[in-house]
């Protein structure tokens, strides 16, 4: 690994543990609520195994997961496309992405996840276009970010979710997504106990 990438990487796990053991003061929308270190080495292998190129991620926060993405998609000349809302977070990401050097590798697109994908729905170019998606945004429209990102995915195409399992107040809300996938006879889909529980979505056709 890269020794910008692993310092940044370890930066922010610093930072992370701190906000989660509320050492530091941070307000609740400036909270980097990011994946876990596991869960992070999880999607690097899963994007090593499928030879990923082309990225979606919903929630970007301040880059966390997308440089441990970035550091195993670089490896395909691939390019992450990260949507975010809370301009500060943008603002931290994009300086985030400079100290890992893959500031390259990443595009973000600030606004609603809803409205952004809308329209990267109708563009032609995005049909059938990412083979790897990692959702980690507000719980409320999760169906709905999934129903839009699916035909955006291509056939073997992988999407991950975070928050499955915790924070435990949103577990019955995921478990019906994970039913819903389920009721999908064009998705193969399993639920992992790896950090906060992370559902593992295949696109078999």
């Amino acid at each position: 690994m890269k020794e910008s990438i692993f310092n940044t990487l370890n930066e922010l796990e610093v930072q992370s543990t701190l906000e989660k053991s509320r050492m530091v003061d941070t307000l609740p929308e400036n909270r980097m609520l990011a994946i876990t270190k596991e869960t992070g080495e999880l999607l690097n292998m899963l994007l090593r195994l499928k030879n990923a190129k082309n990225m979606l991620e919903i929630g970007t926060s301040v880059g966390y997961s997308s440089i441990w993405c970035a550091e195993a998609i670089l490896e395909q000349a691939g390019k992450i496309i990260t949507i975010e809302q809370n301009p500060n977070k943008v603002k931290r990401a994009k300086e985030n992405f400079l100290k890992a050097e893959i500031q390259d590798a990443v595009e973000i697109k600030e606004g609603h996840a809803l409205d952004i994908l809308s329209k990267m729905s109708c563009i032609d170019e995005y049909k059938e276009y990412f083979d790897f998606v990692l959702i980690d945004a507000d719980k409320e429209n999760i169906i709905e970010y999934f129903d839009l990102i699916l035909p955006m995915v291509s056939v073997g195409g992988i999407i991950v979710t975070d928050n499955m399992l915790y924070p435990e107040k949103y577990r019955e809300h995921m478990k019906k997504f994970s039913d819903y996938l389920k009721e999908n006879p064009d998705l193969n889909t399993i639920t992992s106990n790896i950090g906060n529980g992370e559902e593992i979505t295949i696109k078999v056709r």
